[in-house]
């Protein structure tokens, strides 16, 4: 029996994980949980589960660390939300522990941090994000040496069919209306903007030793397949099922077995599947993504910390839908080719591009710091 780590106990990926050990309660048990709030919930998750090591945010990363310490895990499933997930990654990966990862962060601010831990002390990195499951699965299935090319599919958001006029007047609540997957706030938001398939473009880039050229997106509304690979022989191949996040963390956590599930299998009778090429003129941050791909060094540092400002004025109603990519276009006109090889590094760049983006907002805005 498998004991799991839940941090972000409480959140879509922590609840959802929940759901799959009761579902499964002779296949995994629950070790520890953490949240960033919500002590009743807490408690009650703790009672269900006969789990008596908790955590909140107040604890802080001392309390992370206590936390992965004594609850004697095989694996932990990182489910919190922004730059908050990074030092819990490294605290997990220090220990030894394997990790089920949900936190973009983790990868996009301090892979070459991560990665290095990750060899060191023999830890697997298994990702949960829908596409990265698949493509972690798939290159499973046809062997690494054998594919060329990534193709992350992207539902398109909200504002797929938007004309440039129409995307000047969106509103938070139009944002926040995903047409196919239930999300918190920023991710949903990023998905309307595409910041999220960015993150996902360099995310693959590192998580797979992949160049930002060999890596495709696609716009696929219905959110049936989840990523394909491109062998060296020109053929497609699709990881398809229902828009159901279960799944990943499923098989995030019976890795490397195979498990039979108990989900309901996915039937192709019926469908209809559609394609279309994105538009980055209209949703710049997919673009702006690929470039710091492409530039590394704290290019993807202040990519993910801008847009984090941005988002947060954009949902505080402080900023408008196209202000959040000319915020993070702003920010990225300055130097970030400074390496950031330690965590004390990543979190000064981190905290360099969140001001230098909050200025860009003010200009942008005319409002006030």
């Amino acid at each position: 029996m498998k004991k799991i780590l839940v941090l972000g106990c409480t959140g879509s990926i922590g609840s959802q994980t929940l759901d799959i050990i009761r579902a499964m309660p002779d296949d995994f048990c629950v070790a520890g949980l953490a949240a960033g709030h919500d002590a009743e919930k807490v408690s009650l998750l703790a009672q269900e589960f006969g789990c008596p090591s908790t955590l909140f945010a107040r604890d802080g990363i001392e309390g992370i660390r206590q936390l992965v310490r004594d609850c004697g895990a095989d694996i932990a499933v990182n489910g919190i939300a922004g730059s908050a997930g990074l030092e819990p990654s490294v605290l997990v990966l220090e220990h030894g522990m394997d990790l089920a990862l949900a936190n973009k962060e983790t990868v996009v601010m301090a892979w070459p941090i991560v990665r290095q831990i990750a060899a060191r002390q023999h830890a697997q990195i298994i990702p949960v994000d829908s596409e990265h499951s698949a493509v972690f699965s798939l290159l499973r299935q046809a062997g690494r040496q054998t594919v060329k090319e990534l193709v992350i599919t992207a539902s398109g958001g909200p504002f797929r069919t938007y004309s440039d006029e129409q995307l000047q007047h969106v509103t938070l609540e139009q944002a926040l209306r995903h047409p196919t997957w239930s999300m918190g706030k920023k991710i949903t938001v990023d998905s309307a903007t595409l910041a999220n398939k960015g993150l996902e473009v360099i995310e693959a880039c590192r998580l797979f030793d992949f160049s930002p050229e060999n890596i495709k997106v696609v716009v696929h509304p219905q959110s049936l397949i989840h990523s394909l690979v491109r062998t060296k022989d020109g053929m497609l191949y699709a990881q398809i099922s229902n828009p159901d996040m279960r799944r990943p963390i499923f098989g995030a956590l019976t890795y490397p077995e195979i498990k039979e599930s108990y989900l309901e299998p996915f039937e192709l009778a019926g469908q209809e599947m559609s394609f279309f090429a994105p538009r980055p003129e209209s949703f710049p941050l997919l673009p702006l993504a690929y470039d710091c791909a492409r530039k590394g060094n704290s290019y993807t540092i202040a990519f993910n910390a801008a847009n984090e400002i941005a988002v947060g004025a954009f949902l505080a109603g402080k900023c408008t839908f196209p202000q959040i990519a000319q915020t993070v276009e702003a920010t990225l006109r300055h130097d970030w080719s400074m390496k950031a090889d330690t965590l004390a590094a990543v979190f000064e760049a981190d905290k360099k591009a969140r001001n230098e983006a909050a200025s860009a907002l003010v200009s942008l805005t005319g409002g006030q710091r």
